[in-house]
């Protein structure tokens, strides 16, 4: 069992999962957050581009729920390059054959443009890494999974908020203590001790940590620190009505994550994958685990994101080597000319 670092009476570590496969979108997270919190209001105008009135996370918005529309259909990857993998293969499809109407071979390339479905299909440029296609469209042509030859995009949603890395970047460069890793191991801010120098901001890579305009000290998710300590859960995960955000000990997370991406992947959405989940990488793990159906960049997450001081040490070596070196060799074309 993981339990935070440096504490006696350390207690579980605890955190998120966020199911994304099941969010609505109606962002009750994000009202009961402000709500619990007492965070200020921000209702901004539409921007045109979403239905989505938030726009990102910042310091008035701890939890944030993206609405992705996404027109790109859904591929999966499942197979080696340009060969049919789905379910009845190749040999039960006449799909994969050439233009002459010939029927499709086991191993015959796919012929990505004579995939179905409006919006998606003629010229437009189709990574053909590998394609799993187990379904016909009514014109007869192959129709990638979760998408359908009458619906031309989709909705993605999920929910976004503070990941409350194991590796803190911006724990380690605030120079008051305000943000420090609580008996729970999460991140939090200590707004009376905050002195808005904002150097925590650029440092957390999912650029997470905002200043507030009237004050400038800076505000983030704190999990719900003060309902931990007395044994509730974060405001958020109380009202989410579909189970999209779940909440407990990390180990219990990670072990519902996996059986749920083992589930959905059954299900046939085999581009599905866990965020955050790994206790290696440029964090070391987070506290925040999500299940997404596509890339993290389409939900506007980095693919590998990395703690802008997990280096440091290193950085500060190679600095002291070379400032050594650059000593020594001052030192022998002083003493050099002297001869």
């Amino acid at each position: 069992m993981s339990v935070a670092p440096g504490y006696r009476d350390a207690q579980p570590r605890m955190g998120f999962f966020t199911d994304t496969t099941v969010c609505i979108g109606c962002k009750a997270c994000e009202v009961a957050c402000k709500e619990w919190n007492a965070i200020p209001a921000t209702i901004d105008e539409l921007s045109g581009d979403s239905y989505d009135n938030t726009g990102g996370l910042g310091a008035d918005t701890w939890r944030h729920v993206a609405f992705i529309e996404q027109r790109v259909p859904e591929i999966m990857a499942m197979g080696e390059a340009g060969v049919f993998t789905g379910a009845g293969g190749a040999a039960a499809s006449p799909v994969g054959g050439d233009r002459t109407g010939r029927a499709a071979l086991p191993g015959d390339p796919v012929d990505l443009t004579r995939i179905g479905g409006e919006g998606f299909a003629g010229e437009e440029a189709v990574d053909p890494a590998g394609i799993d296609v187990t379904r016909m469209g009514e014109d007869g042509l192959a129709v990638p999974i979760g998408s359908s030859a009458d619906v031309s995009f989709r909705w993605l949603m999920s929910s976004d908020v503070c990941k409350h890395c194991t590796t803190a970047a911006c724990l380690d460069v605030c120079p008051t203590g305000s943000l420090f890793k609580t008996e729970f191991a999460t991140v939090v801010v200590q707004e009376d001790i905050c002195n808005g120098c904002g150097y925590c901001v650029p440092a957390c890579p999912y650029g997470v940590l905002d200043r507030r305009e009237d004050d400038g000290r800076v505000w983030k998710c704190t999990l719900c620190y003060d309902r931990l300590i007395d044994g509730g859960e974060p405001a958020c995960a109380k009202a989410c009505p579909t189970d999209s955000i779940n909440f407990g000990t990390h180990d219990d997370m990670l072990a519902m994550a996996r059986d749920r991406l083992d589930e959905v992947v059954e299900a046939g959405y085999g581009g599905a994958q866990l965020y955050g989940d790994g206790p290696s990488g440029g964090v070391d793990g987070a506290g925040s685990v999500f299940l997404l159906l596509d890339q993290p960049e389409v939900y506007g997450l980095p693919p590998d994101p990395i703690a802008s001081t997990k280096h440091l040490g290193d950085m500060w070596r190679s600095a002291a080597v070379a400032a050594l070196t650059l000593a020594a060799g001052v030192a022998a074309a002083v003493l050099g000319g002297r001869r």
